[in-house]
Parts: C-alpha cells; structure tokens; sequence
C-alpha cells in the first residue's frame, strides 16, 4: 500500500515539475504518444469526468466538451495530424447530406465515390505510398529511397468507421444526421479513436442524444473492463513480450524448436491480451460515459474452425470487412466459385488493412484460402453456419487444429522478414529437441507461470467470467478499493520502464 501512495506522490510530483518548468507536457511528443496506460491520460481523465458529470444536463457543452477533448487526445497521438480527422468528418457529413437530397440514384452513386475516394485516398497516401513505390521501382530494376511519410495513428480506424456511415446512407439503413456536432462527436469519440472497435453509426448514433444516466452497475462494470484490460495489456502482454517473444522473433536461429514454438505461443496470447486488452478499456471508458460498444473479442481461441475464429477475432472489423467489402463484392449471391473468390479477396485485403507490407497480404492471404476450404467442406458434409460441434473429443481436437493454424499464421504476422519466418518453420521442424523443456520452464518460469495464467483466464466460460464481472461490480465500495488497490499493485510490480505502445496502433 505505502508503494502505491509513493509511486502516487512521485508521480505527481513529477508531473507538476514538469508544469512549472514549461508547458512541453501537454503538446505532441512522437516518443510519447498518449495511451490509457499513461499517467498524464490518467489525471487528464480524471479532470475531464468530473466536468463532464458537471455537464450532465447540458447536452449540447457536454457534446463540445468530449469532442474537443477527443481532438486533443488525437493531437497528443498524431501531432497536426488531427487535421485528417476534421477534412474526414467534414466531408462525409456534407457528401450524407448531400446524397439523401439528391434526386437520382446515379448521383447518389457519384456522392458515395467521393467519399470513398476521400477516405480510402488518404489511408492509401499515408500508409501504401511507399509499399506499392518500393514493389513498381522493383519491377523496373531501380533503387527507390521511401518517402519520408508518417504514419497517423488510428488512421485505419477512423476512415473505415466514417466511411461506414455514408456507405449505410447510400443503402438507405440510416439517415443522415442533422448536427455537424453529432457527427464529430462520432467519428472522434475518444475511447475507440485510435484502435478501435470500429463503431456503427446505426449503433452508436442514437445514444448521443440520449439523456445521460450512468448507472452504478455500468460503473462498476466499466471500471472492471478498464482494470481488467490494463491487467491483460501491462501485467500479461508486455511482461511475456518484452522477457520471451521478442528475443525469439528476434533471432530464431538461436533458439530450439520448441523455444520457437513457445515463443509463436507467447506472441498469439500477447497480440490476444494486447488488442483485447484496449478492447476491454475502450468498452470500460465508454460506459463511464454512459456509452455501450459491442464485444470486440470473444475468447477467439476457443473456435472449432476458422470461420469460428473470424466470428470471434476483431469482430467489428471482420463484421466491417463482410458487410462493406465481401457482400460489396457480390457475397454468395454469385455462385460458390465467386463466393470463395470474394472470400480469399476480402482477407487478403483485410491482411493489406493490417499494414503496408508483404507479410501482411500473406497473412490475409492465409486465412482467406482457409475460410474458402472450409466453405468448401460444409457444402461436402452438408454443414450450415449454425451447424455445432457437439462431441467433446471431436470438439477438443477442432479447436486445437484451429488455433494451430491461427499460430501458423501469426509466424507471418508477427515476422516482417520473410525468412525468418521460414527459419522458424524449419528450427521447429528439424532442432525440435523436446528435451530442453525443463530448462526452458526453469529458466523463464516468470514467463511460463504469464502463460499459464493467460491461457487458463482465457479458456474460463464466458458465462463465468460474465457472472464474476456482475458480481464484482456490484462489490460495497470499500471491498472495490481494495481490489483497485491490490490491482493497482500488480500493474505497478510488472510495468516496463518505457510505455509499450499497443500493437495495432501500427495499423
């Protein structure tokens, strides 16, 4: 307890010498992004909810107060790169407009390309330009020297959830709204703007208006989302990251085989705990707000297929890739053939999304000839999507099957190298030696005993895990502040010296 307080104390202290000896604290600093792990995010935040309780009953300064607050937490991400996130806002909310007064179906169509030119343009400049430069200038044989383009953080997300609202627009499933305001508020929304979960207008727009009422369940449930995804993303993702899996996706060839394959295991619970984690906190940081976003994640390594799995990985964006790109494209109402076509093409894509390399295409790639095989094979054995595993052993032996392959490709993923990645392929196909184990657990038994604890919270039922969360929040509040506390420890005990950004703020 005394740590706590010192650490508090020293924090503090730190935070208003900095005040004093000048303002640097709270302009841009690309070495510093602003993530909820932060302290500064912390205090911020604590400053902001007591205003915006303040603004309860004035709807329209508390709608201006959030998205100015939003902007800024953008600005501390990105620099003046909040610039994008304004001409985005700006420009669907006119074109939306634009496109329900139109008069023909033709220029609706034109209104709907401009906004996908805008969106698409700018993530295409900003993230591919170097990519598709460096794979012509290979073409033609010549040296080509990457433009010096920086990368804004949460572009990806941000245009994909703005674009979603003109494309519902143009199919008629929502109207345009009214409020500029509204809007910004929207597309900006602090708790989901940089890394997602990617919001649907048809979701999230009819709660900005609605009178705020934060009950003490969603308080307490959404403190425990925030605690609990800060435990996933700090005690679990940067301890087994920063001790174990980088040091094998750094060089392979040094490790065993099964040093390899413990270390392809570590990274697909680190990237699970990782992005669940911000999942998890944005989901908690809404319902402070009196906000509810949809599950992000749903214990996805418990699938019995790949379908499974995309039913249950990164939901709002492989919901996103389905219902705007894959039926776009003509879904299954065009044959099988076609129907396996447009599934290998929205995952390769989808992997394209990830990032402005090849390892990514390959990744997607991967998973959209396994989601086509596996298409093919319910059509052989009669299988439908609702279709269940219901034999135990028969259950087991799918899931494991599935999260293998899943692990093979996160080797892709995780490797911008292509060859280390085929040197990890090989290092576990042929200098396996099982027998190291021992001296692998003896010698990184913090990391084993992370692992362990991920994996087994991971495979707990939903249902439990739903139950304990309910139960807990509805702890007397003494009993909540001294979990917070013990918590608040062990965040403290394995936090690294230097903040680790989240992985999918990469993308």
């Amino acid at each position: 307890m005394q740590q706590i307080i010192d650490y508090i104390i020293n924090y503090a202290t730190q935070i208003w010498g900095e005040l004093q000896a000048s303002g640097q604290l709270f302009l841009y600093n690309p070495h510093e992004p602003m993530m909820f792990t932060t302290g500064l995010f912390m205090f911020l935040f604590a400053a902001f909810y007591f205003i915006y309780g303040c603004l309860k009953k004035a709807d329209t300064l508390r709608l201006v107060f959030v998205t100015a607050f939003s902007y800024y937490f953008y600005y501390k991400s990105s620099g003046l790169y909040f610039v994008l996130l304004a001409v985005v806002t700006l420009t669907d909310f006119f074109v939306a407009r634009r496109m329900a007064q139109a008069a023909t179906q033709s220029a609706r169509r034109w209104l709907m390309m401009m906004s996908v030119t805008v969106n698409i343009g700018l993530l295409a400049f900003f993230k591919y330009t170097n990519f598709f430069a460096q794979i012509i200038a290979d073409m033609r044989g010549v040296h080509f020297d990457a433009f010096d383009i920086f990368l804004p953080v949460g572009i990806s997300f941000f245009t994909f959830q703005s674009l979603s609202y003109t494309i519902d627009v143009y199919r008629r499933r929502i109207d345009p709204l009214d409020r500029l305001l509204d809007y910004a508020f929207y597309v900006s929304f602090f708790p989901q703007l940089v890394a997602g979960p990617i919001v649907r207008a048809r979701d999230f727009i009819p709660q900005i208006r609605r009178p705020l009422f934060v009950t003490r369940t969603m308080l307490g449930t959404g403190v425990m989302y925030i605690v609990s995804g800060a435990i996933k993303k700090i005690v679990i993702s940067d301890y087994i990251s920063i001790n174990f899996v980088e040091r094998i996706f750094d060089n392979p060839s040094l490790y065993s085989g099964f040093e390899n394959l413990m270390g392809i295991y570590g990274y697909a619970l680190q990237i699970y705990c990782d992005f669940s984690g911000y999942s998890d906190m944005a989901i908690g940081l809404a319902m402070l707000l009196g906000f509810k976003f949809n599950i992000n994640f749903n214990s996805p390594y418990k699938s019995t297929s790949i379908t499974d799995f995309w039913r249950r990985w990164h939901i709002s964006l492989s919901s996103w890739l389905k219902d705007y790109l894959y039926i776009s494209l003509g879904g299954n109402r065009k044959g099988k053939l076609r129907r396996y076509f447009n599934l290998i093409v929205t995952m390769l894509l989808g992997g394209l999304w990830h990032g402005a390399s090849l390892n990514f295409v390959l990744w997607g790639l991967l998973h959209g000839v396994a989601l086509a095989l596996h298409k093919v094979w319910m059509a052989i054995t009669g299988q439908t999507k609702d279709s269940r595993v219901t034999n135990p052993l028969l259950r087991a032996l799918c899931i494991v099957v599935t999260f293998h392959f899943v692990c093979f490709c996160w080797i892709f993923f995780r490797n911008v190298d292509f060859a280390n990645s085929m040197v990890m392929i090989s290092q576990i196909a042929t200098q396996f030696h099982p027998e190291v184990a021992l001296q692998w657990v003896q010698g990184y038994w913090q990391v084993v005993a992370m692992m362990a604890v991920g994996y087994v919270l991971h495979f707990v039922p939903c249902t439990v895990k739903d139950d304990i969360r309910r139960q807990m929040a509805r702890l007397p509040w003494w009993a909540f502040v001294v979990l917070l506390v013990g918590m608040a420890y062990l965040v403290i005990q394995f936090k690294s010296a230097d903040v680790q950004p989240f992985i999918y703020f990469q993308f």
